[in-house]
């Protein structure tokens, strides 16, 4: 039997609900690393951005130095993943909205694109990839309005596209690290190393 090759796995810990997310890499047999200050970024696989509020994010990540790093980190290769806030904080372009935070991947969000806490949803959808449907929960979500050519188009509810992968990275609406399914937390750790 082949054994899996351990994977550190950090995840931005500024703000935002990066403990779950530790908790099922940690779930998966991989090492979860709070990402708080430059150093902690040596020595890591890969990195989720994820859910919270992301005008206060990017403007924690300047405030701490990580920004520039995170964008050099991005350009080598390294896997990145954000989620909901995370996607906000990748887009290149946000409808709406002049502040641009690591314009990375070729997308344009639109934030609270389901509305406020109350167009908060879960939905069991299909993610291009994983055979079975995933159920896949909605806080305050963004949504992508525009895909540039690179992007792959993984996952759209009701015509709005909630996951997209460009390269290195991978963005969804949802939060996964809210369900117990753990697929597409896999899938990110399997884009590791590829």
């Amino acid at each position: 039997m082949e054994r899996i090759k351990v994977k550190s796995i950090g995840v931005l810990a500024l703000q935002g609900a990066f403990r779950e997310h530790i908790d099922i890499i940690k779930l998966l047999g991989h090492k979860g690393r709070e990402i708080r200050k430059v150093e902690d970024l040596s020595s890591i696989d890969g990195l989720i951005l994820p859910g919270g509020e992301s005008t206060a994010m990017g403007k924690l990540l300047i405030d701490f130095n990580l920004k520039e790093i995170l964008m050099e980190k991005s350009r080598e290769g390294l896997p990145i993943w954000g989620t909901c806030a995370g996607m906000i904080l990748l887009a290149k372009e946000i409808a709406d909205d002049k502040v641009i935070h690591l314009p990375l991947m070729d997308i344009t969000v639109r934030r609270n694109g389901y509305g406020r806490q109350l167009g908060s949803f879960k939905i069991d959808g299909i993610f291009k990839g994983i055979e079975n449907k995933i159920p896949m929960v909605f806080i305050r979500a963004p949504y992508i309005e525009r895909v540039g050519k690179g992007v792959e188009v993984l996952g759209e509810i009701e015509g709005k596209i909630v996951a997209a992968r460009e390269g290195n990275l991978l963005v969804t609406s949802f939060h996964p690290e809210l369900t117990d399914d753990l697929n597409i937390h896999r899938y990110f750790i399997n884009m590791i190393d590829r």
